[in-house]
């Protein structure tokens, strides 16, 4: 099965994209976590995906879709997969389209506006090892520090009510 979320950051997708991956055996891929990981590692496309996030701007259409199609190539996509935000642009569905890539389900999450503040602002993420948390929904066990390697947990830069 291939299944596509779409909605504004904050909606739900990753969230809900968990529970998917879990009940049906195929990995999740979010596009801001592919992203994410290549701004880590230094990677050639991180490196110019990095100048947009921290500015809470969408990384360019060719970037993500090159990104995206390294990622659906893997072994573990062959069974089905989710993308959990993407496409975000026509460009980027024209792209994914013209891969041959056919989805079989689509499902669009809409989310007030208000409530997408909040719940982005409420993220946070381990600065180690990536693990993300939330202070009202998924609180680590001791405020502050990640439960899984100790690290200390963030807000990112596009977490900020005024980026948001």
């Amino acid at each position: 099965m291939k299944i596509m979320f779409l909605g504004a950051p904050g909606a739900g997708k990753g969230t809900q994209a968990e529970i998917a991956s879990e009940k049906f055996g195929i990995p999740a891929i979010s596009t801001g976590a592919i992203i994410r990981e290549a701004i880590k590692t230094g990677t050639v496309m991180g490196l110019a995906a990095k100048e947009y996030t921290e500015k809470g701007a969408l990384v360019p259409d060719k970037v993500v879709i090159g990104i995206i199609k390294e990622r659906l190539e893997k072994e573990d996509c062959k069974g089905g997969f989710i993308l959990d935000g993407f496409p975000r642009t026509t460009a980027q569905a024209k792209a994914l389209t013209e891969s041959g890539v056919k989805i079989d389900k689509v499902l669009s999450m809409e989310v007030d506006d208000d409530a997408i503040v909040e719940r982005l602002s409420s993220r946070r993420e381990c600065s180690k090892c990536g693990t993300p948390y939330n202070v009202i929904s998924k609180k680590p066990q001791k405020e502050g520090i990640c439960d899984n390697c100790g690290g200390e947990l963030i807000c990112r830069k596009d977490d900020v009510p005024e980026t948001i």
